[in-house]
């Protein structure tokens, strides 16, 4: 049974192609419910993607369920708010359009509309339908399979799975035609709002014209989200003919969503999280964080490492991530700089934001920085020469500044053709 199409309304900022599933009786969320299996598959073809869920449930309350919230949130435009704001506005994610069913075992499950905005869709899947009601008693398992599908239009190259109730087993298969050369990979993001690549091997099999990825854990802790995100190589530059013109480090970063230099959001103070109150908003923000941060390294050697603040992938938010030369992954909550060494020193440094070229900056060798976990506990933490610079060029962001407010005047940035130290990291003397 599908509802009437529901009133529009704003669009909220979804962190991807998302979908969660939840439990409740009549009203309130029951606790009684365990996820056995939890098998999502989405497979792309003709500019369609079409998502299809398997998951066996086992109620273990002590009272009957009757429904589950089903949720479709979509932003095609990942790093870019505003853009995916003004298509959902003038192109609205339509129940039609999603030709959504649903299913118990054999028995068709009938549906009603809870949340029907722009790029938000939430139904209840009720255990009933023009035959008669099937709840889930204590003690019971069943398996509730249901798909819909959104074309690629309104689709943005991720899908992510949140864990809301105690799962044993969750797994993800993506289906993508060969010829469109698919690369894919994933981040997890944990409560604590960390984020990092999966544990596991995403898995690769061809056969004939597809490409299959699958990917799979077993007992993910609660509140973790895992998103598998992907780009269609075929058509890429490094696949273009030769002469044709290679895209700038700018051009490039514009494509993997980097704010670029100019934009207003760039000199505006982000706004700090109110935690753990926004909890939910603040692992949003690093997980797109980290996407980010997976798109732009594939385009370049970063040496000296790299970090990334919400302004730059459009986000008024006080976040930001860092990435050492060792590899090793810092996240800052509303980060400010209590205390800086009096010793300092100069190196250049490049931004994301206008990546064309390196500009000689001083910083401090020593900062020490407060910040915020997840769960609202502050903290202070000493970061030293190439970790403090790094820490220092992101909260810069967060300030509303870039490095080159911060060179000696007189000074200006030089293009990156005359640059040698890429891929290198910084010198530091004993």
């Amino acid at each position: 049974m599908s509802p009437p199409p529901a009133a529009s309304a704003s669009p909220i900022a979804a962190a991807a192609p998302v979908e969660s599933f939840r439990t409740a009786r009549g009203g309130p969320d029951s606790g009684g419910l365990v996820v056995e299996e939890d098998r999502a598959e989405l497979r792309y073809e003709d500019g369609m993607y079409v998502a299809h869920q398997r998951r066996r449930v086992l109620n273990t309350g002590i009272e009957p369920v009757t429904r589950y919230l089903m949720r479709i949130s979509v932003d095609r435009f990942p790093g870019d708010q505003e853009r995916s704001a003004r298509l959902y506005r003038s192109n609205p994610l339509r129940w039609e359009e999603l030709q959504l069913s649903a299913h118990c075992g054999d028995e068709q499950m009938s549906w009603q509309v809870k949340t029907g905005w722009d790029a938000l869709k939430e139904v209840w899947l009720l255990f009933e339908n023009n035959q008669g009601r099937f709840p889930l008693y204590p003690g019971e398992s069943a398996l509730i399979e249901y798909s819909y599908r959104v074309g690629e239009e309104k689709w943005g190259p991720w899908f992510q799975r949140a864990v809301r109730v105690p799962t044993s087993f969750l797994s993800v298969v993506l289906d993508f035609p060969a010829e469109v050369d698919p690369v894919v990979w994933g981040m997890e993001t944990s409560m604590t709002a960390d984020a990092f690549s999966f544990r596991t091997a995403i898995a690769r099999a061809d056969a004939a014209d597809r490409r299959v990825f699958t990917w799979s854990t077993s007992k993910p802790p609660p509140h973790a989200r895992y998103r598998l995100e992907w780009n269609f190589r075929a058509g890429a530059t490094s696949r273009n003919p030769a002469g044709r013109t290679v895209p700038r480090p700018s051009e490039q970063m514009a494509a993997t969503g980097i704010v670029q230099v100019g934009d207003p959001m760039l000199h505006q103070p982000a706004r700090s999280f109110g935690l753990p109150a926004e909890a939910e908003d603040a692992r949003r923000v690093v997980a797109e964080l980290s996407s980010t941060m997976e798109r732009v390294s594939a385009l370049h050697t970063f040496g000296k490492g790299i970090g990334i603040a919400a302004p730059q992938i459009g986000i008024n938010r006080a976040a930001a991530i860092v990435r050492s030369a060792d590899g090793d992954i810092l996240t800052l909550l509303n980060p400010r700089v209590i205390e800086s060494a009096p010793e300092s020193d100069e190196q250049y440094e490049g931004c994301l934001t206008f990546f064309d070229v390196r500009g000689i900056v001083p910083r401090s060798l020593e900062l020490h920085v407060e910040h915020t976990d997840i769960s609202g506990r502050r903290h202070i933490t000493v970061y030293r020469q190439g970790l403090a610079r790094l820490v220092a060029h992101e909260i810069d962001h967060l300030h509303g500044h870039l490095y080159t407010d911060r060179m000696r005047p007189g000074t200006a940035p030089i293009p990156v053709e005359q640059y040698r130290g890429t891929g290198s990291a910084w010198t530091y003397h004993p």
